[in-house]
């Protein structure tokens, strides 16, 4: 299988998108404004403690308290499990003090953030903090070594664990990631010598700060990635960003200089989701109904508490007879399915309504093509058995918030009942169109016509985005507000011959020209 990395970086939005074979499996937006704070360490203060839920809640400096649970308290964990990206990715099964006796309000205590705010829910934090680094996880509490179960050579977790024994420091515990197989012992010395120093950054810091506090502010969203995502298995990472590609490469030439070679400026004149045919997939993620090969489809419904996929034949007829037909929309759906919960990222519980089969070998062949295909996933989730009535149970790790929530907004319309784009998604929509219209059809007079609320949004929100473009192109632009159109809807048009410029560059897109 050909993975594939490719980035697209701009001033308002980074976007990164991850292919294998060419289709897109994975795709991680950030805008400017919404900064990723996963593994940020702080300095927080008790505000409440909840005995009856075992929980507290801790002002970090953020518009909602953290909630931290009993079971994320500090502790020496001694289990060997992979680390799971280095957060969160250990047993619980200790016992878990009452959380009255260990905190009460006004305490100062230092704190890792393991999952982003979402909807009205606060951050979720722990006291048990972990630092990644690329080959290696510490834990300031414990002396233990742990290693990644995916690592399954028993030669290799034994030489790893000796190279780490050999270099490790008189304090902490140490995880060691899947990505450290065949590892050296400079990278095993480096990787260790960085650790430590930033434990002694986030020890200093965590004495002096004055509460809330940010103590220690995890690595931007891109060399994160490059740490936890681009290993040896990935064929090449393409990114268009000219100071952003000379930053990864700085980074990796320090810790992957294997890796060195596989990172690529992209320079063409598309821009590179065009290129690479990543924007009509980033559209389709926004669709109930997933059309699939031979003509069966998906129909995905996310709720507030769970995920509903519901598995259909559609225009699929098949050749042999009814139970072949189920069964082959069935193995499609559960590769499908496995492809969309990591796209559109969703967590919490899924439950996937199959076709009904009689037949329980096929059951079972459905459900373990599910499962290989799951393997695949990032992120952890545990699948039950296909039930009495067809459905697959499963739970999903929810780190952050879904792709759906992050591209949308809820419709003014029909009161939250559906979707429309954010006014920052269709600006950065109509900021790309402009892009490739600029160069496809040679056009420099243009007009944009939005809804009055888009085109408010345009004139007072991103001017400079706009006048950017201008510089870059040479254009003369100007926004025009129209009532007739709807939120999501807008035109361009040539000013000097009227033309529909999107109709124009979607022909000329057609053609091959």
């Amino acid at each position: 299988m050909k993975k594939e990395i490719v980035i697209n970086s701009s001033p308002h939005e980074i976007r990164i998108a991850m292919l294998e074979d060419g289709e897109l499996v994975e795709l991680i937006v950030e805008g400017a404004d919404a900064k990723r704070i996963v593994g940020n360490v702080y300095k927080g203060k008790v505000t409440s403690v909840k005995p009856g839920l075992q929980a507290a809640f801790v002002d970090i400096g953020m518009e909602r308290a953290g909630f931290l649970h009993a079971s994320d308290l500090d502790h020496d964990d001694t289990d060997e499990e992979d680390s799971g990206g280095g957060r969160g990715g250990r047993r619980r099964h200790r016992h878990v003090p009452d959380i009255g006796t260990v905190l009460k309000v006004g305490d100062s205590i230092l704190v890792q953030v393991t999952k982003e705010p979402i909807n009205t829910k606060g951050p979720r934090l722990t006291a048990d903090i972990s630092l990644p680094g690329r080959y290696l996880v510490m834990m300031p509490k414990g002396r233990h070594i742990g290693v990644s179960r995916k690592i399954d050579d028993r030669r290799e977790r034994a030489r790893l664990k000796q190279l780490l024994q050999k270099h490790r420091p008189e304090e902490g515990a140490f995880i060691i990631r899947t990505a450290a197989t065949a590892m050296t012992e400079d990278a095993v010395k480096q990787d260790v010598g960085y650790l430590s120093g930033l434990l002694d950054k986030i020890s200093l810091g965590g004495r002096e700060a004055v509460a809330p506090a940010l103590v220690h502010e995890d690595v931007g969203m891109v060399v994160a990635l490059i740490r936890d995502i681009f290993k040896e298995d990935t064929a090449r990472l393409i990114i268009d960003d000219k100071e952003d590609f000379d930053r990864l490469h700085t980074y990796v030439t320090t810790f992957a200089p294997e890796l060195k070679n596989r990172i690529e400026y992209y320079k063409g004149d598309l821009p590179i989701f065009d290129h690479f045919e990543i924007e009509p997939e980033i559209k389709k993620t926004l669709d109930k109904r997933v059309w699939m090969k031979k003509g069966g489809y998906l129909i995905i419904e996310p709720t507030e508490a769970l995920v509903s996929i519901d598995v259909n034949t559609g225009r699929f007829t098949g050749r042999r007879n009814q139970e072949d037909t189920i069964f082959q929309t069935n193995m499609l759906a559960a590769r499908e399915v496995a492809r969309q919960l990591r796209l559109r990222d969703f967590g919490g519980i899924i439950v996937i309504d199959f076709i009904d089969m009689e037949s329980e070998g096929n059951k079972k062949r459905v459900f373990n093509e599910l499962k290989t295909h799951l393997h695949r996933d990032r992120a952890r989730h545990k699948v039950f058995q296909v039930s009495g009535l067809g459905l697959v149970e499963m739970s999903r790790q929810r780190v952050r918030p879904s792709l759906l929530s992050q591209l949308s907004d809820d419709c003014p319309y029909c009161t939250g009942t559906g979707k429309v784009m954010s006014m920052e998604t269709m600006s950065n929509r109509i900021e790309r169109l402009v892009h490739r219209i600029a160069i496809v059809t040679r056009e420099r007079r243009l007009q944009i016509q939005a809804n009055p609320v888009l085109a408010l949004y345009l004139l007072e929100e991103r001017p400079d985005q706009f006048r950017d473009l201008c510089h870059t192109f040479d254009l003369d632009l100007n926004v025009l507000d129209d009532p007739t159109q709807h939120v999501e809807e807008f035109r361009i048009v040539s000013l000097d011959s009227g033309k529909d410029l999107i109709a124009e560059f979607e022909k000329r897109a057609r053609s091959g020209r």
